[in-house]
């Protein structure tokens, strides 16, 4: 948040002052806050869609490195609202020089859910790790494949599993850990479930939250105790207890005996 944008944070908005500050204010922090308040609260207008799918072409808020921060916050809102309108407009967004555009468009897309995305996003994991190497001085090249992956492991775009495979060796430890998400989502192959499970034991902590944030997605029941006995907060262990949780009660409707295990160790760390 830009110190401008924190000023006005305080400020009471109204949906139609949150649009107008978006579409014709020349004050960046204003813009950048409106389209963050957008989505905050999952403002259902169309006028809003409009103006956020309008914001991921604004060439206006330009970073020092040449980043886009008011496409960012956009893409961002606009997986949170929900609107399938902005599909088209998301897509076209993975194609910004900006890496972290790329990454909120692919996110974005994520939570929306449609299988139009899907080739999309595919077509950036071409060539593989080895196209993933950061080529030096030219940083816009490397693709925020953790993001990618994800993606469309959650759109169940199974097409992509052989593409998605050898990033279980890249060299980023998130991404093997996204790939391990992804393919047991496709696959349901356990094998791939204990590798986010290895992930747990990782020396660092912040690999190991994200290893519990990967898990909380995946499915992966045979997970929970080994959930419940990492090295983290328990603020942490229970958002990925719940994803469990979650996916189990809507996978058989009831409570299954599965379900009552997360739900005792759940209890257990409360």
């Amino acid at each position: 948040m830009t110190e401008q944008g924190g000023a006005v944070e305080g400020r009471a908005l109204t949906v139609e002052t949150a649009i107008a500050n978006l579409e014709q204010t020349e004050d960046l922090g204003l813009r950048y806050y409106a389209a963050w308040w957008l989505g905050k609260f999952r403002v259902q207008d169309e006028a809003a869609v409009r103006a956020l799918v309008a914001a991921l072409s604004d060439e206006a808020d330009r970073s020092p490195d040449g980043g886009y921060p008011l496409r960012r916050n956009a893409a961002r809102a606009l997986g949170k609202l929900g609107n399938l309108r902005a599909i088209e407009p998301l897509i076209a967004a993975l194609g910004c020089s900006d890496h972290y555009v790329r990454e909120a468009a692919a996110q974005a897309l994520e939570l929306l859910g449609d299988r139009r995305s899907i080739e999309p996003l595919h077509q950036l994991l071409a060539g593989g790790v080895t196209a993933a190497v950061s080529v030096p001085g030219k940083p816009h090249l490397v693709q925020p494949y953790e993001a990618i992956i994800e993606a469309l492991g959650t759109l169940g775009a199974t097409e992509a599993i052989s593409e998605i495979e050898p990033f279980l060796e890249h060299p980023v430890a998130r991404v093997q850990l996204a790939a391990a998400r992804a393919l047991y989502q496709l696959t349901e192959n356990p094998l791939y479930g204990d590798r986010l499970v290895q992930g747990l034991q990782a020396d660092k902590i912040p690999l190991r939250r994200s290893a519990l944030l990967d898990l909380s997605q995946s499915g992966y029941v045979a997970a929970a105790e080994p959930i419940a006995n990492t090295q983290a907060e328990n603020s942490m262990k229970l958002i990925a207890l719940k994803g469990l949780l979650e996916y189990q009660l809507a996978k058989e409707g009831a409570l299954s005996n599965e379900s009552r295990k997360i739900m005792e160790l759940m209890d257990k760390l409360l």
